[in-house]
């Protein structure tokens, strides 16, 4: 593997409800080169909008720290973040986008419902 090109890790995510588990599937780890377009995307297995809002978030984990939050409600810019991380979609289908890619951004991603929440 080049120098330059970084893995983006994703990965299955679960969130338990208490009436029928919304399950969330995200596109498998990315090997993108600096300077890149990535794109992550995650499918919800049912919907997660509201008629006022897109319930997905969007966070960041690198090694040894706490998951930072990058998008939240689908596609708004969380406070401190880049603008080339970007968020879009509804329903079910939504993605991640980060252009162009930098090396700080090697990290796993995750996407993160709250339209039915743990009891």
């Amino acid at each position: 593997m080049e120098t330059d090109t970084l893995l983006l890790w994703v990965l299955l995510l679960w969130v338990p409800g208490s009436t029928g588990d919304i399950v969330l599937t995200q596109s498998p780890a990315l090997a993108v080169s600096l300077g890149q377009r990535a794109t992550i995307s995650c499918r919800a297995s049912q919907s997660v909008s509201t008629s006022s809002y897109n319930l997905m978030h969007w966070y960041q984990q690198k090694p040894g720290e706490q998951p930072k939050l990058l998008i939240y409600d689908a596609s708004n810019l969380a406070s401190g973040i880049p603008v080339r991380f970007s968020g879009s979609g509804s329903g079910t289908d939504f993605t991640l986008t980060i252009n162009p890619v930098q090396a700080d951004d090697i990290a796993t991603y995750y996407c993160q419902q709250s339209r039915e929440l743990p009891p």
